[in-house]
């Protein structure tokens, strides 16, 4: 308890840190106010929230802070950003234009910057149109059609934009990824209700006070479970040749390449939800297609649904991991700076080693990342509350997980740089952001 204390007292001294750590709890309290301010034009008495806090919508809800049911300025989040950066990332694999662009460094990462501004700024609007449609009740709407609908579009566009670039702000001067931790604070928010729902449900006869403290208890777990895969890594041993420059000498130390293993982060479990949603959508286009396998598809605790999800979950982890990490690069870049793995041979060799050990270790990895994505159906199926299951596993907790270590990771470097001991008395942290990592959240 004393070192926590002198560690606060440390971070509280240092005044870069202390400004990055107050410009970002700034940033975020703005998000948070602006979270609760409604649509002009729409009646807030008249909203049927239920309808926003349940199923898949509800994790929309969650990713928002509530601002998706509340019909907020900022209803729509930084989702749209986060699709656009999905797409421009899928650009940056298959169109050459976007792949020279990333080899480009600076100059080229400015206008991929730029070209998502423009997408997000598109895809916002198009939400926007089927948010107020679908979301927004005649009878909450104070203006007439076709106004309604345009103003609310041009609210919306404006509200995630502000917050994009509330988050640039946070990434630049505070401390953190900013699009990371405004949605972090936006789970976080709706932590509080679904302890306080799950409570109140337990004690009015549902299993008691001992049923609530096992469900703590089983969730401290799964996160404890959590973290340990998204710190999981495989050392591969470097050895670097030594070279004599005059007197000098140059190479000859070991170092190790770091293979993560959920090398994808929580792309895999976006990219399943994503092809989840086709049927549910099939469904409602077409009704008289729907059929009993269909159905079970647009019903997430159901064993169709998760066998499913986790099956995609594991596919996907295989392709993006595939696709993100290069061997043959990593070999080539090791051969360039004299770099060789002891006891294999530089080159093409090298990189089929790294090749089969980033399988071995992706396939329990996979598996972790599906059984964590599928824990919230699992707890919901034991009889928690829907409300207080998201946090059992899923993209949520992968992203709460993530943006912790990677912030703690950051204040522990500010600490270190300046000869204050670090967070934890033994071992570094070792975090990483979603975004920065395994690409965009959502």
């Amino acid at each position: 308890m004393k070192k926590l204390f002198t560690t606060l007292s440390n971070i509280w001294k240092i005044e870069d840190l202390r400004a990055r750590i107050l410009f970002t709890l700034l940033c975020l309290l703005i998000y948070r106010i602006g979270s609760f301010i409604v649509i002009p034009g729409v009646d807030s008495a008249s909203l049927d929230d239920q309808q926003a806090k349940e199923g898949l919508l509800g994790l929309l809800n969650m990713f928002a802070g509530g601002s998706f049911s509340r019909a907020s300025i900022f209803a729509l989040g930084v989702m749209p950003y986060i699709s656009a950066s999905i797409v421009v990332q899928l650009l940056g694999i298959a169109v050459p234009y976007f792949q020279k662009l990333q080899k480009e460094g600076e100059s080229g990462r400015k206008k991929i910057n730029q070209f998502t501004r423009y997408l997000t700024i598109i895809i916002t609007a198009l939400q926007a149109i089927g948010y107020v449609r679908s979301q927004i009740s005649p009878d909450a709407r104070l203006l007439s059609e076709p106004l309604f609908t345009i103003s609310s579009m041009c609210v919306l566009t404006a509200g995630t934009m502000f917050v994009m670039w509330l988050g640039e702000k946070i990434t630049d001067k505070g401390i953190g990824n900013g699009i990371s931790m405004i949605i972090m604070v936006g789970i976080i928010a709706q932590l509080p209700f679904g302890v306080l729902s799950e409570f109140n449900s337990r004690m009015g006869a549902q299993g008691g006070l001992i049923s609530f403290i096992v469900e703590i208890v089983a969730l401290f777990l799964v996160v404890m479970f959590t973290i340990l895969i998204v710190q999981g890594v495989r050392k591969i041993p470097v050895q670097y040749a030594k070279k004599i420059v005059g007197a000098k000498q140059y190479g000859g130390v070991r170092q190790y390449i770091p293979l993560k293993v959920n090398a994808a982060g929580v792309m895999p479990i976006i990219f399943a939800q994503a092809i989840m949603f086709i049927p549910t959508t099939i469904g409602s286009f077409f009704p008289s297609a729907q059929s009993s396998f269909l159905a079970s598809f647009s019903d997430y605790t159901s064993l169709t649904y998760n066998l499913t999800f986790a099956f995609m979950i594991i596919a996907f982890t295989f392709f993006y991991t595939a696709i993100t990490v290069n061997p043959v690069q990593m070999s080539d870049d090791m051969k360039k700076n004299g770099g060789f793995i002891p006891g294999v041979k530089p080159g093409r060799t090298t990189g089929e080693y790294i090749d089969a050990v980033i399988s071995k270790i992706t396939l329990p990895g996979s598996i972790f990342l599906a059984i964590i994505a599928i824990m919230p159906s699992i707890a919901i199926i034991l009889g928690v509350n829907s409300q207080f299951a998201h946090f059992y596993g899923g993209t949520s907790l992968l992203i709460l997980v993530g943006v912790i270590l990677d912030t703690l990771q950051q204040i522990e470097s500010h600490l270190l740089m300046r000869h204050y001991d670090g967070l934890m008395k033994t071992g570094r942290i070792k975090g990483r952001s979603p975004v920065q990592a395994g690409g965009p959240v959502m």
